[in-house]
């Protein structure tokens, strides 16, 4: 399984690492790989953390609050089963609405506004290209699925 450390999952994503740093100690995404236990530890993300990241990013920059983002967040982990990039997420003033399929389910169950469609398909790609400029090593992109039951796409050769 390809790992990505911190500062590197920091540059993937367009987040500080200071930013990072916070999320992480304040478990909005700890690294699933492995988590820092100390001084002079290392935290080391997966590709599947990476797009969570990125989707935060996203939330962050569509204008919905840190807290909601964290309900958004603890409602996905236990209700949807496929990559969190494969879900559309629907913006409605404060309040996010999770499309799953033929499923539309407000997670917030609050606020008004003008709907805006944030579509996750394009985490992927963009996590994908970030990591492509970064690792000087070829990368081949290979189908199939991951521990996690998500598709693999970023594989090193």
């Amino acid at each position: 399984m390809q790992t990505f450390s911190g500062t590197q999952a920091a540059e993937i994503v367009g987040i500080t690492y200071r930013r990072l740093d916070y999320w992480a100690r304040t478990d909005l995404v700890r690294p699933t790989f492995a988590d820092a236990t100390g001084s002079g530890s290392r935290r080391l993300y997966t590709y599947r953390d990476l797009l969570e990241l990125k989707v935060i990013k996203k939330l962050l920059d569509a204008g919905i609050r840190l807290e909601s983002i964290r309900d958004v967040f603890s409602y996905m982990r236990e209700h949807v089963d496929t990559d969190i990039s494969a879900a559309h997420l629907v913006i409605d003033g404060g309040s996010v609405v999770l499309c799953n399929g033929d499923d539309l389910i407000d997670v917030l169950r609050h606020g008004q506004g003008v709907l805006n469609v944030l579509p996750m398909s394009g985490v992927r790609d963009e996590v994908d290209r970030q990591i492509i400029s970064l690792r000087p090593e070829p990368l081949s992109f290979e189908p199939g699925r991951d521990e996690e039951g998500g598709t693999a796409s970023v594989v090193a050769v």
